[in-house]
């Protein structure tokens, strides 16, 4: 059964700012492969909208290798757009869900193939609450931004996680791997 897996960035302080990071070519490159690795990505409206960054640097390349290649890379790989206000979606590889969020990744993950990346905060908490991602991959930068929003916000209970492995970038980010722990 393919895994959901929740990617984000965050900073030491837990909280989720994409304007507080320090992506460098290390990052991007790591992205990069993560995104060529699976088979689709879960964007809520305000993520998706964010992500549409990207879109422009596929005509108009920035000359940067690695932003250049994370570009090509979001914008080949399918994405889900979960959202009840966004009227419509202009990325090709993009499509709104057509079910309610367990329904579709029930459904996603009974079919075959690769990997279901989440990469926006407001799924990762409704799946977490639900207990339907079996890995987490936080790239925590080395920054303290001191207010924001947290990854975290609204868990009710407690969520135990298992630490898989962790890949330390030259930059001083880090990528934690965790599973959630099941209880017996």
């Amino acid at each position: 059964m393919r895994k959901v897996i929740a990617a984000f960035n965050m900073t030491l302080d837990a909280l989720c700012d994409h304007t507080s990071g320090i992506p460098d070519e290390e990052i991007h490159k790591h992205y990069t492969d993560l995104l060529n690795q699976a088979d689709v990505i879960l964007y809520g409206r305000i993520t998706y909208q964010l992500m549409e960054y990207w879109k422009p640097f596929i005509n108009n390349p920035s000359g940067e290798k690695s932003m250049d290649d994370f570009a090509l890379a979001i914008d080949k790989i399918p994405k889900i757009v979960f959202s009840n206000t966004l009227k419509n979606i202009e990325w090709e590889s993009a499509k709104f869900a057509r079910r309610e969020l367990k329904e579709e990744i029930l459904n996603l993950k009974r079919q075959p193939g690769e990997d279901i990346l989440v990469g926006s905060r407001s799924l990762i908490i409704q799946l977490m609450k639900i207990n339907l991602i079996d890995e987490f991959q936080l790239c925590v930068y080395p920054v303290i931004v001191g207010s924001g929003l947290s990854l975290f916000e609204n868990i009710n209970n407690r969520i135990i996680l298992r630490l898989l492995k962790t890949k330390t970038f030259a930059g001083g980010s880090v990528i934690l791997y965790y599973q959630p722990r099941i209880d017996d």
